[in-house]
């Protein structure tokens, strides 16, 4: 089983939408049982609190399930239990390092990367651009699958 954990700074827009996102695509390709799926925040800002309504919009207009969450933020005992800690900037990358320590088995991943860019996933909170974000994790969980060999 793999165990992907995607991360941004308050688990309600950019990490949910890559988590539901990539739950539809293993889904799709009748691989959900391989995969373990989930998503946290460097931060504690909006711990507890449900999916944004825009990242909710954007996954219902490409009719993909999002049902209600809470937002938690990661602990060190993640950096055990998944295989990728997959994040969406750079400032992610740095609160992770701050949260967990070293990464010394090279689970922390930028989101971009397996689609070949060092570009961040805007974070829609500020841009408003739900439908570009949405762009972007498509594009990134596509490459990520092809290097997982789905």
């Amino acid at each position: 089983m793999k165990r992907i954990l995607f991360v941004c700074l308050g688990n309600i827009c950019r990490s949910p939408m890559a988590e539901f996102v990539l739950q539809h695509k293993v889904k799709e390709r009748n691989v959900a049982h391989e995969f373990y799926i989930e998503s946290a925040a460097t931060s504690r800002y909006e711990i507890g609190s449900d999916t944004h309504h825009g990242t909710k919009q954007e996954l219902f207009s490409h009719n993909i399930a999002c049902p209600p969450r809470q937002a938690r933020q990661i602990t060190r005992s993640d950096y055990d239990h998944f295989d990728y800690i997959i994040y969406m900037d750079d400032s992610n990358h740095k609160d992770l390092l701050n949260i967990l320590g070293q990464d010394a088995s090279r689970k922390l991943h930028k989101m971009m990367h397996f689609a070949g860019s060092n570009a961040d996933v805007a974070d829609p909170w500020y841009t408003g651009n739900f439908s570009q974000t949405y762009k972007d994790i498509d594009l990134a969980c596509n490459a990520l699958l092809a290097e997982l060999g789905y």
